[in-house]
């Protein structure tokens, strides 16, 4: 069975990009950025894919997944996810967290049903 909600990745190592984050009350244009954001960040060279939850109180984890730290790199410097990221920091996020992490075992198992 394949989930969607879970990115299909190659063989590690690779990097997770984790972001961790507290929302706003309010949407303020935050759905529409954060779609066109994975939608930029899915066209990027080293982009391997992307998994993401928020809960009702507005606590949020979004993993992505990079080939190598250049692709990190160039996708924080990236010139509309510079934009997303300052509008995030003034309008979005009460709090955050990011870290960067290489995987070097990764494994799938079975579905839980």
């Amino acid at each position: 069975m394949n989930d969607a909600a879970f990115a299909s990745l190659p063989e590690p190592p690779y990097y997770a990009v984790i972001f961790s984050s507290r929302r706003t009350p309010g949407d303020a244009g935050y759905a529409r950025m954060a779609a066109h954001m994975m939608e930029l960040a899915a066209g990027q060279p080293g982009f391997l894919g992307a998994e993401s939850a928020r809960d009702a109180d507005g606590f949020g984890i979004t993993v992505s997944y990079w080939a190598n730290e250049q692709a990190i790199a160039a996708w924080r410097c990236h010139a509309e996810h510079r934009i997303a990221q300052e509008q995030g920091r003034a309008r979005w996020y009460a709090h955050y967290a990011l870290r960067v992490a290489r995987v070097e075992r990764a494994w799938d198992g079975p579905p839980l049903v």
